[in-house]
């Protein structure tokens, strides 16, 4: 059981009532439950229902589906809100006119985590395994830390929010993960911060890699002199930051070792359960995490061999009636895909991969689609009910549909599924007809994991 404060952070001094719009986002609803846990009232609405929603509920947060701008009055203190909403909406316009103080959820996450010794971890990929990776090992330690992860864990209760106050009057850490879309994660001021890899991505704010490289470049900029950042020496576009500052540790991670402070040290040999190529990367960004914080190497290895499946990522969500598996999958860039597909395959290799995918955002489909092409060769059967629509405007969605992006894409077996509303039932179908035969791979944006519910017939 977590112990509870005895004294509520600064940051919340003077906050009491705190309204969340979009609060089922995965980071939003983690800074919900930190303010819940500092006794404050919280207040939410989201535009469609969820188990996560349901679990902030049974919490005691009043939560609204869809949006209700006469719920926001001016004894709210705080008014917290994901940078996916339209700029209209009417809650937050609502917010502005009493003149509420309202902050995007980058700048609320910095207002809690910068007063503590903050880890970071940022990427283009895998961030929130390193993440939970990091956030176990530390609750298997003596510190003081706060963690928001971007899943649900199971050693966390199934959510995404934990802290642990041992000892009074000693260090707090905070994990966190630093978004790097319009440069969201320069609002964090890390004592540690963790680059798992930098690949293109989000063209629809950055011009190129050059203003992406940037960004980054920005983000450890912001690292507290003396600092840690670590890195993937291997790996071309993280390389280019080693000479970004002097006056912090790079710390250079290799197959076998690591390096900094011009020392190598060597990787303990450890075994994972989860047996792929890289999720055993994240566990050595996790590793030396770790170590630099001081932990004994044989509690760090404990930990990471005890490391069990998160919410979304290659997640085993249960066997059909009829012995099919189905897999739920956060994956979401080309490289990840491609990867994720790759090591599920090589896991079974007698079954047929039906993979589910539906892409986020038209922009971004259009932006990536070259990638995209060879992404999806280690499934059998690719289907893809719709594109998920975020911040697109019309030109997008004309330039980038369904049809155009299988159109694209270099694969035998490709088929349109027409909306979500019908795949259910065809999933169905394939699962009745191919007992113990298929994984089926749901994988990538918002409503694709509702299929999940196919057990439920």
């Amino acid at each position: 059981m977590q112990a509870k404060l005895k004294n509520s952070p600064q940051s919340t001094d003077k906050v009491q009532k705190i309204y969340f719009i979009w609060i089922g986002w995965i980071g939003i609803s983690a800074v919900a439950r930190y303010y819940l846990q500092n006794n404050c009232e919280i207040f939410g609405s989201d535009l469609s229902n969820s188990n996560l929603i349901e679990d902030l509920k049974k919490q005691g947060i009043d939560i609204i589906i869809w949006n209700d701008e006469n719920r926001i009055t001016k004894d709210f203190d705080l008014v917290i809100y994901t940078e996916a909403i339209d700029e209209k909406n009417a809650e937050l316009l609502k917010a502005k006119k009493l003149w509420i103080k309202n902050l995007s959820y980058p700048k609320a996450l910095a207002l809690i985590a910068n007063s503590k010794k903050l880890i970071a971890v940022s990427w283009t990929h895998w961030k929130s395994t390193t993440t939970s990776l990091i956030s176990i090992i530390l609750k298997n330690s003596e510190l003081n830390f706060w963690t928001i992860v971007w899943s649900l864990l199971s050693e966390f209760d199934n959510k995404n929010f934990y802290f642990r106050k041992m000892l009074e009057n000693k260090e707090e850490y905070f994990v966190i993960e630093a978004c790097e879309y319009k440069r969201s994660f320069l609002n964090y001021k890390p004592f540690i911060a963790v680059i798992t890899n930098i690949e293109l991505d989000h063209l629809d704010y950055y011009k190129n890699l050059d203003d992406y490289l940037s960004a980054f470049s920005d983000f450890i900029n912001n690292i507290k002199s003396w600092g840690f950042v670590i890195f993937d020496w291997n790996e071309r576009n993280s390389r280019k930051l080693r000479k970004t500052r002097t006056d912090i540790n790079f710390v250079s991670i290799y197959e076998d070792y690591f390096t900094f402070w011009e020392e190598i040290f060597y990787f303990k040999e450890f075994e994972l359960k989860i047996p792929w190529n890289h999720i055993k990367y994240d566990a050595k960004l996790a590793y030396v995490t770790a170590y630099i914080l001081g932990l004994k190497e044989e509690k760090i290895i404990d930990s990471l061999k005890q490391y069990n499946w998160i919410w979304r990522r290659m997640e085993i969500v249960w066997e059909t009636e009829n012995k099919n598996l189905i897999i739920s999958d956060y994956a979401h860039h080309p490289t990840e895909i491609k990867l994720t597909l790759q090591a599920i395959k090589n896991k079974y290799l007698d079954k047929k991969i039906y993979l589910v995918f539906q892409p986020h955002q038209y922009n971004r489909t259009l932006e990536l689609l070259e990638d995209f092409k060879t992404s999806f060769e280690f499934c059998d059967i690719l289907l893809v009910p719709n594109i998920y629509e975020s911040r697109d405007s019309e030109e997008d969605k004309k330039n980038m549909t369904t049809e155009i992006f299988l159109k694209n894409l270099e694969h035998k077996n490709k088929i349109n599924w027409l909306w979500l509303e019908n795949s259910l039932k065809i999933m169905k179908k394939y699962d009745l007809e191919n007992k113990e035969k298929l994984v089926f791979i749901l994988m990538w944006a918002w409503n694709v994991d509702d299929l999940r519910k196919i057990k439920k017939s």
